[in-house]
């Protein structure tokens, strides 16, 4: 089997080659991942060459132009989607939010319900809940407090009667970590009469989403987090959201893609991210023969991206694991799981994370807006957690480098 060329993938990233950022071992990816050189190198040539208002009839406005299509049409290839299926927007956080309220008017006078999570970041969670000042029920499926999984049985309960218009859940959450079976829960759904919006943002690092085969109607995930830019990308079907009540300018609702765009786009940003297209492009490259296809190469990318993590987490979980000073949340097992490692302690966590930082190790500590999760897992919020999250680039060494220094504070 081929494995990552872990040389050739630090390679591509500039922060390893800077004293500032080459000085720690990296574990905070969860709150955003470097990002890749295709990227920063796209982002510096539109500032230096194309900062002007794209589709203009003259040079630099059409280049611009050009390449914020470009970064559309590569990324709706590499997911499997038709370009006009993906919005950009300011942050996931942003997008969500705009979507809730054209499912707002969606649902209106329907007396419908949606399901939400206590598993999710506030994001995913917050803005649906607030559909109930609408007159719209809002049923919550509720994680094992012990374990911090959600039953699929759960959810068919609450569906039961029918009235469930749309689930939101996550593809995993940024403390729990465990990856839910995302086409599986949308089938589910589906069967109930039941639109699907998963949140993405703590998956989609380990790999882009195959949409088709999600089976989701909605996926929601961030470029920052991806090797990319500040912004937040949404995939949607044609269908749902040809339905849903448009959210920008009225002469755009015509444009899928312009349709849950109210503001104007960062345009520099839209085409920096065509630079996560370049990335996955020169990975699949450098470890395969050649592919036409680029959602096979998105998805043989995924397959080496995921396998190195899973080696790369498991001493970690193993050693967290082993002791009894400490819970961990989430699944022990480093393939039920992404490589994003929360743990609680009976006294506050930030304090650990700042003697982490002396010792050379990058991580941080709180709650990372998954208030609910950590609540119904019985965490005080006030002492917090400490989490520590790899991406592919996260090398063994680098955990090996985390296990001492954790040994020495600990």
């Amino acid at each position: 089997m081929t494995s990552l060329d872990m040389t050739f993938v630090r390679s591509q990233f500039p922060a390893f080659a800077q004293d500032l950022t080459a000085s720690h071992a990296f574990f905070e990816n969860a709150g955003g991942s470097y990002p890749c050189a295709q990227v920063v190198d796209r982002l510096h040539r539109f500032y230096t060459e194309r900062k002007v208002q794209p589709y203009g009839p003259y040079p630099a406005a059409q280049a611009g132009g050009a390449e914020m299509d470009e970064a559309r049409a590569r990324l709706a290839a590499m997911m499997g989607v038709a370009g006009p299926q993906v919005s950009f927007g300011p942050s996931t956080s942003a997008n969500t939010y705009v979507l809730a309220q054209a499912v707002r008017q969606w649902l209106r006078g329907a007396n419908a319900a949606i399901v939400v999570t206590n598993q999710d970041h506030e994001a995913n969670s917050g803005v649906w809940r607030r559909l109930a000042d609408e007159g719209i029920e809002v049923r919550e499926w509720q994680i094992d407090p012990v374990t911090g999984s959600l039953d699929p049985a759960g959810l068919a309960a609450l569906l039961a009667d029918g009235r469930v218009k749309l689930v939101a859940f996550p593809h995993c959450s940024n403390v729990v970590a465990e990856i839910n079976d995302v086409s599986a829960i949308c089938e589910i759904a589906r069967a109930a009469g039941a639109r699907t919006v998963v949140d993405g943002v703590s998956y989609a690092p380990h790999g882009f989403p195959d949409f088709p085969g999600l089976g989701c109607d909605v996926y929601l995930f961030s470029a920052y987090k991806t090797y990319g830019p500040h912004q937040g990308i949404m995939v949607i079907t044609e269908d749902f959201g040809a339905e849903l009540p448009a959210q920008g300018h009225s002469f755009n609702a015509g444009s899928l893609y312009k349709r849950f765009t109210p503001a104007g786009p960062d345009h520099a940003q839209i085409a920096a991210c065509a630079g996560m297209a370049d990335y996955i492009d020169a990975l699949h490259a450098h470890h395969f023969a050649p592919e036409a296809d680029p959602a096979a190469r998105n998805r043989a990318v995924h397959g080496l991206m995921r396998a190195q993590e899973v080696a790369a987490v498991a001493p970690l979980l193993d050693y967290l694991a082993a002791r009894n000073d400490l819970r961990l949340l989430g699944p022990r097992r480093a393939e039920d799981r992404a490589p994003t490692v929360a743990v609680a302690f009976d006294r506050a966590a930030e304090p650990i994370s700042e003697a982490l930082g002396r010792e050379g190790i990058a991580c941080w500590a709180g709650d990372f807006y998954a208030v609910r999760p950590l609540e119904a897992m019985g965490v005080d919020l006030g002492r917090g957690v400490l989490r520590m999250s790899l991406a592919h680039y996260t090398s063994a060494e680098d955990v090996a480098r985390l296990i001492a220094a954790l040994d020495r504070v600990l």
